[in-house]
């Protein structure tokens, strides 16, 4: 029989443990929820694994009993194991865990297809933000409609549409601050235009004039804004990734009250980039939320060909991180969980890993025809019968706040808007060429000084080869 100073230390030790079960009734999971809703409940994030809040008292408690720990009677002890690399207690029973889990991360929604609420605990937008959303969801619509069809007509040379994602985009955007750090993939447009990007502002930079974010120098989507918190695009995937991470540690060590916000596909989480920043933000602590858009296709590889496991989502307990799976193309479901996901982050110095589940109804961009790898009608099923847009709509008609005659106006007023910026955007001068070699260096090294002049030269010697366009 172990004395009752063991017998303490033992509670003290399991008390602090929390083991995972392998039932999915006993699914280890906790209601959190920001304090202004209803009755406190709303997505369930699936909790971050074994957890010892205080492992180092315990291993003091451990070593002072120096007993072996068995049941008491009263107390169902386990002994348990002083290994630094896990919490774990000790078993008899030779037995592997199973390759996935008995049940899935469920998926959280709010609205049927049909637009009706299937539950009261959500957060709500009110009619001035929900008429908003629905408007922006509206403008990426046309934005990528026009866009889409000026680079097939040669005005410019690539672009990529969030075309079946436009709900994902605005809903994440309304639930985050607009002073949070933003580290986008590509198919993220939404935010910044959530947050003020000019639709001119798009159309300068899709054509590359000296008024363009990237004057030029980037391809057509890298979209960037420093004064909107949104950093640059990169096509190269989940580089973004530890730099989100890293960001997110600034902010809480200056103690910013704010968080960092890193998208990705479900292709990019494939990447070594996306392991190895999760375990950062885990070990470190920081205020992240990792947003994956899983729409079902890395370009034409398909999820089923991109893991094993239970998606995005079942990775979150494998790096001690809260996780949770929503509906990407339910509006409010989206902004229900984002909002009580940065809640989570800011307040207690968490990451979040968020899955959210679409489908990419687009080719993965201009240079890309889906048709020669997916069904036409599985592309038809979801732009007509899965759209996020027409599901949102649905439910603020319900509410009174929309209607037919306003969303004609609406999209025939948009479309002239933007085939206006792109006029006026073509019409602009294209930045001179010393814009190549600025923006990197404070001062420019004198090899890029060296670099200028012989590329002045070239252009001198052959004028012939070079557009004319183009201020030297």
């Amino acid at each position: 029989m172990a004395s009752a100073a063991a017998a303490a230390a033992a509670r003290k030790i399991l008390g602090c443990l929390r083991p995972l079960r392998s039932s999915s009734a006993s699914l280890v999971s906790r209601r959190l929820w920001p304090k202004d809703c209803v009755d406190g409940v709303g997505p369930r994030f699936v909790e971050d694994g074994l957890a010892c809040p205080s492992s180092s008292r315990c291993f003091s408690a451990w070593r002072a009993s120096s007993v072996t720990l068995k049941s008491d009677g009263d107390l169902d002890v386990a002994e348990v194991a002083p290994f630094p690399g896990a919490r774990i207690m000790y078993t008899e029973d030779l037995q592997f865990v199973t390759e996935t889990s008995p049940s899935t991360v469920p998926c959280f929604r709010v609205l049927s297809e049909n637009g009706e609420e299937l539950t009261k605990h959500f957060s709500e937008p009110d009619m001035s933000m929900a008429q908003k959303m629905y408007e922006q969801m509206v403008a990426l619509q046309v934005l990528d409609s026009v866009f889409y069809n000026a680079q097939r007509q040669g005005r410019f040379g690539f672009y990529a549409t969030c075309t079946g994602e436009e709900a994902l985009n605005i809903a994440c955007a309304a639930a985050l601050r607009d002073n949070d750090s933003v580290f986008p993939q590509y198919r993220e447009p939404g935010v910044l235009l959530w947050r003020g990007y000019r639709l001119q502002e798009f159309a300068d930079h899709c054509i590359g004039n000296y008024q363009g974010h990237g004057k030029g120098r980037q391809m057509s989507i890298h979209y960037g804004s420093n004064k909107l918190h949104y950093f640059t695009v990169s096509s190269v995937l989940a580089t973004q990734i530890p730099h989100a991470v890293g960001a997110a540690y600034s902010l809480k060590m200056e103690n910013k009250q704010r968080c960092s916000v890193t998208f990705f596909g479900e292709g990019a989480a494939s990447e070594g980039d996306f392991h190895g920043a999760i375990n950062f933000a885990a070990v470190l602590e920081v205020p992240i939320l990792f947003i994956c858009r899983n729409n079902g296709w890395a370009i034409s590889t398909p999820a089923s060909e991109q893991y094993r496991g239970d998606g995005i989502a079942g990775r979150g307990q494998a790096y001690g991180v809260k996780s949770i799976r929503v509906d990407g193309n339910d509006a409010l479901a989206v902004f229900s969980a984002v909002k009580a996901a940065r809640q989570l982050a800011v307040e207690n110095n968490q990451p979040v890993l968020l899955e959210l589940m679409t489908y990419r109804v687009g080719h993965h961009s201009t240079s890309d025809d889906s048709a020669k790898y997916r069904e036409v009608a599985e592309i038809r099923y979801w732009s007509e019968r899965r759209d996020g847009v027409a599901r949102f709509r649905k439910w603020i008609e319900s509410k009174g706040w929309w209607d037919e005659t306003v969303d004609e106006q609406l999209r025939k007023d948009l479309r002239t808007e933007v085939i206006a910026c792109l006029a006026a955007a073509e019409a602009k001068e294209k930045p001179p060429l010393s814009d190549l070699f600025s923006d990197v260096y404070d001062s420019l090294p004198k090899s890029l000084e060296e670099q200028e002049k012989l590329v002045r030269q070239a252009v001198q010697n052959c004028p012939q080869m070079y557009p004319t366009d183009i201020p030297l």
